[in-house]
């Protein structure tokens, strides 16, 4: 319960599912048994190992399901990041040298690690976007060099929610024979997947963007794809990520899959309703625009940027009112400097520091949005009062 400075009891909004979301109360339930009753370690013979091994082959079945691949093709891992990088690093290291195009919106997971491999002589084409931070198709197949090894493109932006034409990259990749990788982390339950559709070899995700546990994700591997380890071991997750299996994580996981299947169509409609009514209201606010493509962009996100504001100081009197919201990824929004995402769209660094994230979850109702909206316009006005950056 929060409390203003009057002692009232305000009004709690949650906008910031972007950066993670609660654990649903059906995966906590699923979830109990793992930690004390049935703790067995999978690769045991005895009858608790076997009873968490099923557990856990039953778990990669439901992961299977809501991306259409097969069980075989899901390795579990510590989170996106981790599934990042052992796709990236496992086909880099795979082939010791090569060419690897990306681009320049990517997640920080995506994009440090292609950093690294740079310092390790790899090459890079960090291809550019457009101003809704789309990818250009013709672009991306000109730079399509004869040891390039692996094309990385996430589905849709963390930030600014637009998502990319990764179906056609897919094509575009199978037909030069390279391998392709998108991070689906924040796409994931909230559009529909189809590993299959998209023609992608390698596919992250993350369990708490879902409603399920923290310290667990996702890499699909399509059957035949070789990749390097990066965790050496026991030879867990069919030799591709060592590490005892994190069983009562994998069967939440499992169970936000599960959860997000059933509810995907109702719960995407009802964050696009949402989602519009607020890109409507706050556009009427003076100097404020809309990032991202206005129609290809996920259900849930809506974001912003507002001339003469600076945005940590936005977020911060929205939580004062008890509203959670981000300027752009919890990833790097303790980093000073201007969002990469906003400077690749070709917004001003003056400008990109006023952005703000807004970003739906399934509990979100009209009244959340309602509270939102009014006290918006304030907060940005009372910042704009103080601001020398805002014209007099």
């Amino acid at each position: 319960m929060l409390f203003n400075y009057y002692g009232v009891i305000m009004r709690k909004v949650y906008l910031d599912h972007a950066a993670t979301t609660p654990v649903d109360a059906e995966v906590l339930e699923a979830m109990i048994p793992f930690f004390s009753k049935k703790f067995g370690n999978a690769s045991s013979l005895h009858s608790w190992g076997r009873e968490a091994k099923q557990a856990l082959e039953e778990s990669r079945q439901k992961v299977a399901d809501l991306i259409n691949s097969d069980a075989n093709e899901i390795v579990f891992t510590g989170g996106g990041t981790e599934s990042d990088n052992l796709a990236i690093k496992g086909i880099a290291f795979k082939h010791g040298k090569g060419h690897i195009i990306t681009s320049k919106i990517e997640h920080p997971a995506a994009l440090e690690t292609c950093k690294y491999l740079e310092k390790k002589g790899f090459k890079i084409s960090y291809l550019p976007v457009d101003k809704y931070g789309l990818i250009d198709i013709e672009n991306l197949e000109g730079e399509i060099r004869e040891d390039t090894i692996l094309i990385s493109i996430m589905h849709a932006n963390n930030e600014i929610g637009t998502i990319e034409p990764i179906e056609e990259i897919g094509k575009i990749a199978k037909k030069h024979g390279i391998i392709f990788h998108t991070d689906a982390v924040q796409s994931i339950g909230k559009i529909d997947i189809d590993v299959k559709k998209l023609n992608v070899d390698l596919l992250s995700i993350s369990s708490h963007k879902i409603y399920g546990p923290k310290g667990v994700g996702a890499l699909y591997v399509r059957r035949g794809t070789k990749l390097e380890p990066i965790l050496h071991g026991g030879g867990h997750e069919q030799g591709m990520r060592s590490s005892t299996e994190n069983i009562a994580g994998i069967v939440g996981f499992a169970k936000a899959c599960e959860l997000a299947k059933k509810r995907l169509k109702e719960d995407s409609a009802k964050m696009r309703r949402l989602r519009d009514k607020i890109i409507k209201s706050v556009l009427e606010i003076e100097e404020a625009y809309l990032t991202g493509h206005p129609e290809k962009r996920l259900p849930n996100n809506a974001s912003f940027y507002f001339k003469g504001i600076e945005g940590e100081s936005l977020v911060l009197m929205l939580d004062a009112k008890g509203i959670a919201a981000s300027t752009g990824s919890a990833c790097s929004s303790k980093k000073l400097q201007a969002s990469h995402v906003l400077l690749a769209i070709g917004i001003k660094p003056e400008d990109a520091h006023g952005s703000l994230r807004l970003t739906l979850g399934r509990e979100n109702d009209e009244d959340d949005i309602d509270y939102l909206l009014e006290v918006l316009p304030g907060v940005i006005h009372k910042l704009r009062e103080i601001s020398p950056m805002w014209k007099a």
